[in-house]
């Protein structure tokens, strides 16, 4: 490892560059995992961000949990029944369906995934 110096006065200071992030922004399972870890894992948290991967960890972690989501969701409603031919004879009772099956697979996804380690 090499390190380059800038002389500021008396002093020099090393030139250090933080490793290039990905670009991706976070979004909603991302910044639930960020804020877990800072809040309740200070040492993982505090590991990731001095590595520079704390960012590139929070799009695995909300790829996997976007992915899950999709896969617990198609499989709850098909199990259910819960398909376009109810859509079209009963949309409030659908979407009273779909709602309750969203909210059990993203209690799922968050205890497996998000709060996990």
């Amino acid at each position: 490892m090499e390190l380059t110096y800038e002389k500021n006065g008396d002093y020099l200071i090393p030139n250090l560059m933080p490793d290039n992030e990905p670009e991706e922004p976070l979004t909603k399972y991302g910044l639930m995992r960020k804020n877990y870890l800072k809040e309740h894992r200070r040492g993982i948290y505090s590991g990731l961000l001095m590595e520079g991967r704390l960012k590139a960890h929070c799009l695995e972690i909300q790829k996997q949990a976007e992915e899950r989501m999709d896969f617990l969701t198609e499989q709850m409603a098909k199990a259910e029944g819960v398909d376009e031919a109810l859509k079209a004879s009963d949309q409030m009772k659908w979407v009273a369906k779909m709602n309750a099956i969203r909210h059990s697979a993203e209690e799922t996804v968050l205890t497996e995934l998000v709060y996990s380690l």
